[in-house]
């Protein structure tokens, strides 16, 4: 059964005392943060942001994949952000698997190669998030001046851990 019922449900409740419909369209805090997708993780509550505070880029693993960037890369250059914090986390799916495995297992199921494809996922969870610090860090349309930096959340605990 849909669970759409149950959020259009839940959107009403919202709604009927919904006051903030004059935010801005620029994050108030200048901040652009990049995370992962997983369920577990809801960074308005973490970071203690409220709506209209920062723009939240969120993907498999938090990755700073070439759609990543297209965002943070609009984040900055139209809406003013000058500080990117990106944010992975223990436990997470990415490292579970090589893109060798996901590659074989969609062609096995779909009969169609996905050799195309790169799926990011990582080994060592400090080390990919320095590597998407060097990625954006890398881009000639990310700032030269912005602040970047990483965390690890541990999602046994709630707490973040930064990596040097």
């Amino acid at each position: 059964m849909s669970v759409v019922p149950r959020f259009l449900e839940g959107n009403e409740r919202y709604a009927a005392t919904f006051a903030k419909g004059d935010l801005a369209l620029p994050p108030a805090k200048r901040v652009a943060i990049l995370t992962c997708m997983d369920a577990r993780l809801d960074p308005a509550k973490f970071l203690g942001l409220e709506e209209g505070d920062a723009h939240v880029i969120r993907n498999a693993g938090g990755r700073a994949s070439v759609d990543a960037l297209r965002s943070l890369i609009i984040s900055q250059q139209l809406l003013g952000t000058r500080e990117i914090v990106v944010i992975h986390h223990t436990d997470c799916g990415m490292l579970t698997f090589t893109d060798d495995q996901l590659r074989r297992q969609l062609r096995e199921r779909f009969g169609v190669p996905a050799d195309d494809w790169a799926f990011l996922p990582f080994t060592d969870l400090a080390q990919s998030v320095r590597d998407d610090i060097a990625a954006i860090r890398r881009s000639p349309f990310i700032l030269p001046e912005t602040t970047i930096t990483g965390f690890i959340y541990d999602v046994r605990t709630g707490r973040l851990s930064q990596v040097e």
